[in-house]
């Protein structure tokens, strides 16, 4: 990663590494958790996992007020271990994923963009992955 400002946020979940993995990467588990809050939703997710390969989410407020596209292309991708990733803008992503018996640990750094304060941004990714927890241990 180069000299933007670095993101880190984390989480246990209590979930076999190969459950977290399907959850984390198959379009129809990644439309099920993907939203920071309950008043927004993913309508669609296509996950081409491998490098080169790209994936593209539509997360939308339910509303319908706003919405965007969340994309990117992957640069490394190592099963139940690591999956890295370019986003649409430039700016690089690493999940590490860490087999800790019956609980997987989940690490995601992220370079922060200019528009939204680091705050912010952490702690909006910090509820995705929270979601993700919620979703992974039902």
């Amino acid at each position: 990663m180069n000299n933007k400002q670095i993101l880190t946020i984390k989480t246990t979940v209590n979930a076999p590494i190969e459950a977290v993995w399907k959850y984390w990467t198959e379009p129809d588990h990644i439309k099920k958790w993907s939203n920071a809050s309950e008043d927004w939703h993913t309508t669609s997710a296509k996950n081409d996992l491998r490098v080169g390969g790209i994936f593209l989410n539509r997360m939308e407020a339910k509303d319908g007020s706003f919405g965007f596209d969340f994309g990117g292309t992957y640069d490394e991708v190592e099963l139940y271990k690591v999956i890295a990733y370019t986003l649409g803008d430039g700016r690089k992503v690493k999940i590490n994923f860490t087999d800790k018996e019956s609980l997987t640990e989940i690490i995601e750094t992220f370079e922060a963009e200019s528009a939204n304060s680091l705050e912010m941004q952490q702690s909006g990714w910090q509820a995705i992955l929270d979601n993700f927890k919620k979703y992974a241990e039902k």
